[in-house]
């Protein structure tokens, strides 16, 4: 058969995987397992005249050639909104990034002197190795801050004890904070954060949310003869010779291609393989596990409840991790003037107790939380909707990296024309640029011939932002940095 690209995912890493193939001149097959909209967990939806995102979703990045993406994307260009978010604990409220002053003071002289010790103790006498979360937040803030700032959400948002997370996801999402960060930003100010991911105190958002540009880039693919089929999970992937020949959904209907670009997780890739894979690689896929994410957006009859984009919930008898209020990132996602569209995030893993309760307890569960942290008085006639976002956060237990890793070498030598992509793809905790990053890369190792390990983006070790390559963009242009990972030599 001819040339043509099937595209399984129609999120962040899917959608840049076919914006660049269409822009290249490629037949382009999205398949998109959800009937209701495209953008993964990056879509915009509509409720009582608020737009609302399926959590915070900032648009950040290093890279000169992911902001030019966004800039064609979305020509009518992105709002630079400035960050203010905070921790809730204990009835206070606590900036993030912890500013050192308004933290000691916070909680009370006595805890501060044994902060101050914890963080010293820690320095001089750093817990070796280094293998878990707690261990390595430990190290660079002592045992006080740790339990005080950190334990309670990161638990909240993964199910188990930090003692049992693997330390890659502080490496990768905590990059570069710690308390002498803290000092030295507290001396420079802005200065002193421009280095550091998780202390970026601006980023660009657009007007109408988040998915207003990917459903652009959706459009962009369409209008070039392309197409998407929703609502197609897929179940089956049909392979033979080292390659695939079709995707199959559970819908039963095929589609047959060229070259598969697959975003979906990495599990699921296995249990559909057929043939299935060695027994080995059946164990490991099955072994990667994954947390839902559970939305519970309530409209509150008033406005300016706080400034901030989003409020991380600290508090241990608050079942909350997050609270998101919309209208703090663009004006224009909130039309009633009268009202707040809060979103409030729940963690879960399908059949606890969360997964467990339908809509109305969620909601009336969301209700009382926002009241007991003291941050609003919520009507149950002014409405609410939940949103249940299966698979939204790859598990970092302490055997991930061996799992992906048995994984990832059987599918280099396996399935010559499978690129795998994207948070869900890669079984890897990636940002929307950093899943950009991964379609975008998959592009050039499948058209281009080259061989860039697409694993790598978002690692500690080959921080995927940090040095210059070619861009991945059409048409010649070149806008700077997309890799800063070198090609893999025995690539498939």
């Amino acid at each position: 058969m001819s040339e043509r690209h099937v595209v399984v995912g129609a999120g962040p890493a899917g959608l840049t995987a076919a914006w660049l193939l269409a822009r290249r001149g490629r037949e382009v097959l999205l398949l998109e397992a959800d009937a209701h909209g495209a953008g993964g967990l990056a879509r915009t939806m509509e409720y009582q005249g608020h737009r609302y995102d399926l959590g915070p979703h900032r648009f950040y990045t290093k890279s000169d050639a992911i902001q030019e993406m966004w800039r064609q994307m979305l020509p009518e260009g992105l709002l630079e909104v400035r960050r203010r978010t905070r921790i809730v604990y204990e009835g206070k409220l606590f900036s993030y990034p912890l500013a050192l002053g308004e933290t000691l003071r916070g909680i009370g002289p006595r805890r501060a002197v044994r902060a101050l010790y914890d963080c010293l103790a820690a320095r001089l006498r750093p817990r070796r190795p280094e293998a878990s979360f707690q261990d390595w937040v430990v190290n660079r803030f002592g045992r006080e801050l740790y339990e005080t700032f950190f334990r309670t959400y990161t638990e909240k948002v993964w199910g188990v004890p930090c003692a049992e997370i693997d330390r890659d996801w502080a490496a990768q999402r905590i990059r570069g904070l710690s308390l002498a960060r803290i000092l030295y930003q507290a001396v420079l100010g802005e200065r002193g954060s421009r280095n550091a991911r998780s202390l970026v105190d601006r980023f660009l958002y657009p007007r109408l949310g988040a998915g207003q540009l990917w459903q652009s880039a959706l459009d962009q693919v369409l209008c070039r003869g392309n197409r998407i089929e929703m609502g197609e999970a897929v179940a089956r992937v049909r392979h033979r010779g080292g390659r695939v020949e079709a995707m199959e959904s559970a819908s039963g209907r095929s589609f047959e291609g060229t070259h598969f670009y697959v975003t979906m997780t990495l599990q699921s890739l296995v249990r559909a393989l057929d043939p299935p894979p060695p027994p080995e690689v059946l164990a490991a896929g099955e072994a990667l596990r994954h947390r839902d994410l559970i939305t519970a957006v309530l409209i509150v009859e008033r406005q300016g409840l706080f400034p901030d984009q989003w409020l991380y919930v600290h508090t241990p008898e608050a079942r909350a991790a997050r609270i998101t209020a919309y209208a703090n990132w663009s004006e224009d996602l909130c039309k009633d003037a009268r009202t707040t569209a809060l979103g409030l995030e729940y963690f879960c893993s399908r059949g606890d107790d969360l997964s467990s309760l339908d809509d109305a307890a969620l909601l009336a569960l969301a209700r009382r939380e926002l009241e007991a942290l003291g941050l609003a008085r919520v009507e149950e006639k002014a409405g609410g909707r939940v949103h249940r976002s299966l698979d939204a956060y790859p598990v970092y237990d302490a055997a991930y990296g061996r799992n992906r890793e048995i994984v990832k070498r059987w599918l280099a030598g396996a399935l010559a024309n499978a690129y795998p992509a994207g948070r869900k793809g890669l079984h890897n905790y990636n940002s929307q640029d950093h899943a950009m990053m991964t379609g975008a890369l998959s592009v050039r190792n499948a058209l281009d011939g080259e061989r860039h390990d697409v694993w790598s983006v978002n690692t500690d070790r080959e921080y995927a932002e940090d040095a210059p390559a070619a861009a991945a963009l059409p048409a010649g242009r070149q806008a700077g940095a997309l890799s800063a990972n070198r090609p893999e030599p025995a690539a498939r």
